[in-house]
């Protein structure tokens, strides 16, 4: 047998001053995030703990903290879910189109629009949702309530200012409309060039070669997408204020003038006339919306983490 050979042992690259800093500014830059992270958790939880270990009858309602966020935190989940149900199929369809469909000029031209979307200010979309859009949701609510009513979000009666959750959700889903799509529609760009060229090669048509092959490669990217427009919309404020017409309560009808508030809206009419412990009971509302927001995060990375390994991208 002829002797083994033994390879030489590796040495380490000496790294240049330039690649240090570099490595120590991205890993301070890093565990920056962590120490915000924590230390908005901690404030949030020190400020909300005299309103969880208060008698139920000092926290604004009377009833208790729990019962007091609980219709705020089902009316932040139902509008931000609903706009998302709207905004996810109309950005995939948004982003296919510019990349497949469109002309070069189309696709550029409609393009910065979308992205020129997400520059306009959230009270901009409040005030055309309660100026432009409620008015125009008014007969359309009526016909719902009359011919659709037997279905729990169309029960009526319909509002007769269109200042409903409907109109909250479409605002809602107006405004992560952009994010959303920009990230699609980059996923969909770096699909490989080749795996679209066999599909077509091979006979498929366009339809079919998106099918087989973007939609696979972007499939992560799309619920990462998603997530962080969910995110957006649990924590809007001003424009789902100025549209909503509240009075507390839960209830699942999306067109009726009775809605419940969102946290982000209610901690932005409350706090400038709350003292004490009312104080303490928004804040705890906000460590609520706060955990969400982090637990959805989660659930997204874990979810994308998970299908990495049947994407079509490997």
């Amino acid at each position: 047998m002829p002797p083994r050979t033994q390879s030489p042992r590796t040495q380490r690259v000496p790294q240049r001053p330039g690649d240090r800093i570099f490595s120590g500014a991205a890993t301070g830059a890093g565990v920056l995030i962590l120490a915000v992270l924590a230390g908005v958790a901690a404030f949030l939880l020190v400020e909300a703990w005299p309103s969880l270990i208060a008698p139920a009858e000092d926290v604004p309602g009377g009833r208790g903290v729990i019962v007091y966020i609980w219709p705020l935190l089902f009316g932040t989940l139902i509008s931000a879910v609903f706009a998302l149900l709207i905004a996810t199929p109309l950005a995939v369809a948004i982003a296919l189109f510019v990349n497949y469909y469109a002309p070069r000029r189309v696709a550029q031209a409609l393009g910065y629009l979308i992205d020129l979307l997400a520059a306009v200010p959230s009270i901009i979309y409040g005030l055309w949702g309660l100026n432009q859009l409620a008015p125009l949701t008014v007969e359309p609510t009526r016909w719902l309530a009359d011919n659709l009513g037997f279905i729990p979000f169309f029960a009526g009666p319909a509002s007769a200012t269109g200042r409903t959750m409907l109109v909250a959700v479409i605002v809602l889903a107006v405004m992560i409309l952009p994010i959303i799509t920009a990230v699609v529609r980059e996923a969909f760009r770096q699909t490989p060039r080749l795996h679209e060229e066999a599909s077509l090669a091979l006979g498929a048509t366009r339809w079919e070669m998106i099918r087989m092959a973007a939609l696979p490669f972007g499939r992560s990217s799309i619920i990462g997408a998603s997530m962080l427009g969910l995110g957006r919309a649990l924590g809007e404020t001003m424009a789902v204020a100025i549209v909503l017409s509240v009075s507390g309560g839960i209830t699942f009808n999306l067109i009726a003038s009775a809605n419940p508030s969102t946290i982000a809206a209610n901690i932005a009419l409350q706090f400038p006339e709350s003292t004490g412990i009312a104080v303490n009971t928004l804040i705890a509302s906000g460590l609520v919306l706060f955990a969400v927001t982090l637990l959805v995060n989660m659930a997204a990375r874990a979810v994308i983490n998970r299908r990495k390994e049947f994407s079509g991208a490997n």
